[in-house]
């Protein structure tokens, strides 16, 4: 599958048109629905492929690390396709179990690459951002699906973090 292949099928499967609300909060007249193309194995597989090159050279990382729950599925492809471990960083501990809020192994000092599915003002992706480096772990990258240009890079560079995207809406909007 090439990348408008890929762009068509997401466009395809996800996008909605009509009156939604984002996760910011933002009235939009359009929505990525994310989780009807992240558990889609004809397009995930393809999307991991092309995500691989947006990374950061894989010895300047140690992990990968996904904020819960909806780029977990792309952080487990990802994972296998670059020999990377990842974590989970979860919206809130639980009041049971390890009552942890970053799930799979990691250690102070390790590097990280953040995968986001969607990127609006960069909220989620941001909010695991200051998970891990309350844990002492360093974030050189935020890697998204789509950036719905809507801030979402702006703050993730005052962050002092380099952003990148495969689509953004302009390209979506255009396939």
């Amino acid at each position: 599958m090439d990348r408008q292949a890929l762009l068509r099928a997401i466009k395809s499967a996800a996008y909605l048109e009509g009156d939604f609300v984002t996760r910011a909060g933002n009235k939009t007249s359009y929505y990525i629905d994310k989780y009807l193309f992240e558990t889609d194995p004809s397009i995930l597989g393809p999307l991991a492929d092309f995500l691989v090159p947006l990374l950061p050279p894989l010895d300047s990382f140690d992990r990968l690390a996904a904020p819960e729950l909806g780029a977990v599925s792309i952080a487990a492809v990802l994972s296998v396709r670059c020999n990377k471990p990842f974590v989970i960083v979860k919206k809130q501990t639980k009041d049971y179990g390890t009552q942890r809020l970053i799930e799979g192994r990691f250690s102070p000092g390790d590097r990280m690459v953040i995968i986001e599915d969607i990127l609006t003002t960069g909220g989620a992706a941001l909010r695991a951002l200051d998970v891990l480096r309350q844990q002492g772990v360093s974030v050189s990258h935020i890697v998204g699906v789509i950036n719905r240009e809507e801030g979402a890079f702006d703050n993730i560079v005052a962050q002092n973090v380099v952003p990148s995207a495969l689509f953004s809406k302009t390209d979506l909007q255009s396939c």
